[in-house]
């Protein structure tokens, strides 16, 4: 067994509401100890304990609900983390009810979907907090029938005693179990002693999303509610000069039609805020077709905006940016990028002597990889729901980061934090677009100069051309080859507008004597931000697709080729921040390997491989591929990961699956123009995504058994899969592809 310190103390970890007939509530801070708050301590009914995050309910009549703090948008959560709960606590996970917190950073300092992060972070807090308050509801129990508790077991909600017989349920103890001090020392189970986690559980939620229960933000209704929609600078590095609302305020159900800033010109911009269109026009009226009608009646001029120098605060640290003045087109960009291709760039790793090398080498192979803008084309376009009263500011919002959206409330509504209330809503879709809420800045604008409680709605056209793309990408990779036909040295080099994405400690950084990255990055006013797998999406295309051709230039099987550099990595490691474990790299190579048949070969289909690290997890892809009448069909594909311990092997396979899918769609299809500032492609009429009959026929996915804390899974299947594809494609056309979207490559024969 494991032993997890409680540091809790006995008021902050448990506060507990006569409730009717009695029962106990527990709350746990799985990121930091509970934040006390005196208004549970009164609580007099189970409705006052839903706002609280991350926490157990218990009734009388054993009645179990835990609550599920991260906010979901597919990845499933609101099932794998109360079965971290569920395991420990040891109840019936089949009869518990799950259920999404409130927003609440009184008592949680944080609330957080993104980064591949929500295993990491949770897996012994909140097994934790199951474990120790199963060990009060025992000793409630002992307490009661004067036992020792070591001679009381639990299961699925039950508390049994066999020498004596006695039976009952938590709920009969929970109000006693409430009373007692909290242990000191729980011991958590091994994982040969799980009996719930790391088996396949179906989505708890699943069937209120199939049966069309009010989950997300456009769902929502509140007494009185009006719409609204924003009108944007119809170009980046544009601003609104003035308008006329003269003939949209005629058109019927029109309410008022205003201008506002979203962001104060004092603000300190933080790293998920994003002002590029910061003044908008605001159209309320009393339904979606008579506001979507009046905003064409607007009448709007809009100037150019000047250059902007602004300090932002991420994650990293502080760092200044600049926002350039114009009207920024993708011809000109690809320009740009490669003339500092031919420019020094600022050297981010360096090992050994790699320019002696490449001056001795007897063959250089040089390869270099593209990649456009991408739009996050979320199924649920962006919505917001605010009600600012006197009394308190309501927000209902699909947001990932809401603890990083009260300061930016605070701020820019001036509202004091004590009246911020904030539910969260269920995200349809997104991988990083909601990450960033300025969204909800122009909701609570809204509802405060209409004085009414509005909804917030974003048309897709709206969502498509108001930014937060993934950045557009150009690196080069070049190999020295001596006489012996042994690869001496690694250079790579690339950027991207406005932000690169190299990472230099990672593989094949720690693989070769000589090695180096350069970076650089062209400043833009087109809005960039987090998409799936950020950075690692591309980089993981071009390195993998210039590892196979370098396999095939020195005559060497693609995944063994990977594994005897993983296996020099291993045994004598270049340099020391490489970030990897090769030995767990080349387990998913072999397993991939192992599962695919690879030795055997398709005869039936053209087969290609890749694997990649990040966010804490490996992945490995291979992909057969077949052209028909001049179409790519991906006939099948077999994926092997190693996230750690598995939690929950259902919702895991699902999310290889639909990061296999999503990453086939974006590298056939995905990319987003501009021409003059604007956005070429406004809805999905113009842009291309992956149809059902284009998925793959058929995906195998295989996790590596181990029992190391679980890591990410959301993000590390996706990045592999682009390279993958692009080798496939290279078996079955005869061309190496550079340059995404490959549909573009292959149709020009």
């Amino acid at each position: 067994m494991e032993l997890s310190k409680n540091k809790y103390s006995r008021r902050s970890f448990l506060k507990v509401s006569s409730l009717s007939g009695g029962g106990m509530m527990i709350g746990f801070s799985w990121l930091t100890n509970l934040v006390p708050n005196e208004a549970m301590a009164k609580a007099a009914s189970i409705e006052q304990w839903v706002k609280i995050t991350g926490f157990i309910e218990i009734t009388i009549d054993n009645q179990i609900k835990l609550f599920c703090p991260n906010p979901e948008f597919g990845t499933n959560v609101m099932t794998s983390l109360p079965m971290l709960i569920a395991e420990e606590l040891e109840v019936d996970f089949e009869k518990v009810k799950v259920q999404m917190g409130d927003f609440d950073t009184p008592r949680f300092k944080s609330q957080f979907t993104g980064g591949s992060m929500a295993m990491s972070m949770t897996w012994k807090p909140l097994r934790t907090a199951g474990a120790t308050a199963k060990l009060m509801l025992l000793q409630s129990a002992a307490n009661e029938w004067n036992v020792p508790v070591s001679e009381l077991k639990a299961a699925k909600g039950i508390i049994s005693h066999s020498p004596s017989n006695k039976i009952a349920t938590f709920g009969q103890f929970a109000t006693a179990a409430s009373k007692l001090p909290i242990p000191k020392n729980v011991k958590l189970k091994s994982t040969s002693e799980f009996s719930l986690i790391g088996t396949p559980q179906k989505n708890k939620v699943g069937k209120h999303i199939v049966s069309g229960d009010s989950l997300f933000t456009l769902d929502y209704k509140h007494e009185g509610m009006l719409i609204a929609m924003v009108i944007h600078p119809p170009a980046f590095g544009m601003m609104l000069k003035t308008f006329d609302p003269t003939e949209a305020l005629k058109m019927p159900g029109i309410k008022s039609i205003f201008d506002f800033q979203v962001y104060k010109d004092e603000y300190k911009r933080g790293g998920f805020d994003t002002r590029a269109f910061n003044k908008l026009i605001a159209v309320v009226g009393n339904s979606t077709w008579e506001v979507m009608n009046a905003r064409k009646k607007v009448i709007a001029q809009w100037e150019s905006a000047p250059e902007m120098k602004e300090t932002v605060q991420g994650w990293s640290g502080t760092k200044e940016e600049i926002i350039p003045a114009g009207l920024e087109s993708t011809d000109e960009h690809t320009k740009q990028m490669y003339a500092m291709q031919q420019k020094p760039g600022k050297v981010l790793r360096k090992d050994g002597d790699p320019v002696t090398a490449f001056a001795k080498a007897t063959k250089i192979i040089e390869r270099t990889y593209s990649a456009p803008f991408l739009s996050h084309n979320s199924m649920e376009p962006i919505s917001c729901f605010a009600h600012i009263t006197d009394e308190k500011a309501l927000f209902v919002a699909p947001i990932q980061i809401p603890d990083m959206m009260k300061q930016n409330i605070v701020s820019n509504l001036d509202i004091p934090v004590d009246r911020i209330e904030m539910k969260l809503a269920r995200m349809g879709g997104g991988f990083g677009r909601r990450a960033y809420g300025h969204y909800i800045v122009e909701a609570g604008h809204i509802s405060k100069k209409a004085k009414a409680p509005i909804k917030l709605i974003y048309t897709r056209e709206d969502d498509m051309t108001n930014g937060i793309y993934r950045p557009c990408y150009l690196v080069s990779y070049k190999a020295a080859i001596d006489d012996n036909n042994n690869i001496t040295a690694i250079s790579i080099k690339g950027g991207g507008i406005p932000e690169g994405a190299i990472h230099e400690n990672r593989f094949p950084a720690g693989a070769f004597e000589n090695y180096i990255a350069e970076g650089w990055d062209i400043p833009s006013n087109i809005t960039i931000g987090a998409f799936r797998a950020p950075g690692s999406n591309f980089i993981a295309s071009a390195e993998q697709s210039f590892l196979d051709e370098l396999a095939e230039t020195i005559g060497k099987d693609p995944i063994d080729f990977r594994i005897e550099l993983l296996k020099k990595a291993k045994a004598k490691p270049v340099g020391k921040n490489n970030e990897y474990d090769a030995e767990r790299y080349i387990g998913v190579l072999e397993l991939v390997k192992e599962k695919s048949n690879w030795s055997k070969q398709n005869k039936n289909a053209k087969r290609g491989v890749a694997a990649y690290f990040c966010h804490n997890s490996y992945a490995a892809h291979v992909v057969d591929v077949n052209i028909k009448n001049g179409q790519p069909v991906v006939e099948s594909v077999v994926s092997a990961m190693d996230c750690g311990f598995v939690v929950n092997p259902e919702g895991a396979k699902n999310l290889v699956e639909g990061a296999v899918v999503d990453g086939i769609g974006n590298a056939l299809f995905g990319g987003m123009r501009f021409e003059k500032g604007v956005a070429v492609q406004k809805n999905l009429n113009q842009y291309r995504i992956i149809r059902h009959r284009e998925a793959p026929k058929k995906i195998d996915v295989h996790f590596v058994k181990n029992t190391f804390d679980p890591t990410g899974l959301g993000e590390p299947p996706f990045p592999p899969v682009f390279a993958a594809l692009a080798n496939a494609l290279y078996k079955a056309t005869g061309k190496r592809f550079y340059h995404q979207p490959f549909m573009n490559e292959l149709t020009k024969g």
